[in-house]
């Protein structure tokens, strides 16, 4: 796995400028309080099946883990004993938001407004998934990770890239960002971006470009610059439309579990989330 620096940024920075984007599709997330996400955008993930990460929740589309409250997206991960139609008992539920089979692009900037939640096993994510993903399977589709934080780090989030290695395994691109003034992320709002071309992935903490990465970057090249990143017997999948994702997962394998410090429920509040397309 390649970690780029570690970055601090002021709370005060503002989103980047998008004069060189249009919006192509967006969702302000406006519609009367206690009502469900626009089903002609989204769609949810369901179920308690760990989801590759031996998570701990069932994801539900109840309005008791999304609805819209005051203009926001409200995410809320609960501690209750739930089981789904998978017939899968679990301790906890969330909910995991998606615009597969609604909306997907290649390339452009991507960005949402979000106020995390925090506590030790909570894992909040804004993310992208390639849309070839029930034909080419995980990870030949491609992941970007815009926004990950996790309970044991409430003062850094990560931005990542996964895709595939000859031998079947992911490939791990991540930088990492902090606030200037050593707040948790969890105090306010904040803007997660990439902005995305053919050949770099560009990621974003308010208005400061904290990560750059590049068919270069990866792979053995990454680590040595001995080479293109093909000769690591890879390859850069990042060519092809992916659709976003919003969830807060309940533990997993790298927040670990919530333990006696953990309180719930937990909310994400999502204020706008907004795609563009680079101008002609």
């Amino acid at each position: 796995m390649l970690f780029a620096p570690l970055i601090l940024l002021s709370p005060a920075q503002q989103p980047a400028p998008t004069k060189n984007y249009t919006l192509v599709w967006h969702d302000e997330f406006d519609g009367a309080d206690g009502s469900r996400p626009d089903p002609r955008k989204w769609a949810y993930d369901l179920g308690g099946g760990g989801w590759g990460n031996q998570e701990l929740e069932s994801y539900t589309n109840r309005l008791g883990n999304a609805h819209i409250e005051n203009g926001d997206l409200v995410i809320t991960a609960r501690r209750e004993d739930y089981e789904g139609e998978d017939h899968l008992p679990r301790e906890y539920t969330s909910a995991r938001l998606k615009t597969q089979g609604l909306f997907s692009q290649a390339y452009g900037r991507f960005e949402a407004r979000i106020k995390i939640p925090a506590g030790q096993g909570i894992w909040p994510a804004f993310w992208m998934l390639g849309d070839n993903i029930s034909t080419a399977g995980w990870p030949k589709c491609g992941e970007i990770d815009i926004m990950e934080n996790i309970g044991k780090e409430p003062r850094m989030i990560h931005g990542s890239l996964h895709g595939p290695l000859a031998s079947g395994a992911a490939t791990d691109l991540t930088a990492a960002a902090s606030l200037e003034s050593g707040k948790d992320f969890a105090t306010g709002f904040h803007v997660y971006a990439v902005e995305w071309e053919p050949d770099a992935i560009r990621f974003y903490l308010d208005s400061t470009l904290y990560a750059t990465f590049t068919p270069n970057s990866t792979g053995s090249a990454a680590l040595n610059s001995s080479g293109p990143y093909p000769d690591a017997g890879g390859a850069w999948v990042f060519d092809h439309p992916f659709f976003l994702i919003l969830n807060v997962a309940v533990g997993g394998s790298w927040p670990g579990p919530p333990d006696a410090t953990s309180t719930f429920p937990q909310t994400m509040l999502v204020d706008y989330v907004r795609v563009y397309s680079a101008k002609r």
